[in-house]
């Protein structure tokens, strides 16, 4: 079970584009994330008529590590930390550290 998954709501800790929350779209492996809206860059293509791809400067959002990032909390408007806990039925559910809630998903 990951801390972090497709779907949730993450505000970027550190780096360029700290304080900025998005939705992650994709987990890369592991460690890095695609974030809507984070770390976006400018990338110079070629135009390729085979494919059907004009040229010209393209943004994209480039992967960023998941240290960098924590899970948005709605009730504080803040990042938080997440953790883990059994529940009584089995079930394993993901938790904020700071408050102790329940993460909703």
């Amino acid at each position: 079970m990951e801390k972090i998954r497709k779907g949730d709501d993450v505000v970027v800790t550190t780096g360029r584009d700290k304080g900025k929350r998005g939705t992650v779209l994709h987990c890369l492996d592991n460690h890095y994330l695609l974030v809507e809206g984070v770390n976006r860059v400018k990338k110079h293509t070629k135009p390729n008529p085979m494919k059907g791809q004009t040229g010209g400067i393209i943004e994209k959002e480039m992967p960023i590590h998941l240290s960098n990032v924590a899970l948005f909390n709605a009730a504080t408007q803040k990042g938080a930390r997440v953790g883990f806990k059994l529940l009584e039925d089995g079930r394993k559910v993901r938790i904020f550290k700071p408050t102790g809630e329940q993460v909703e998903a």
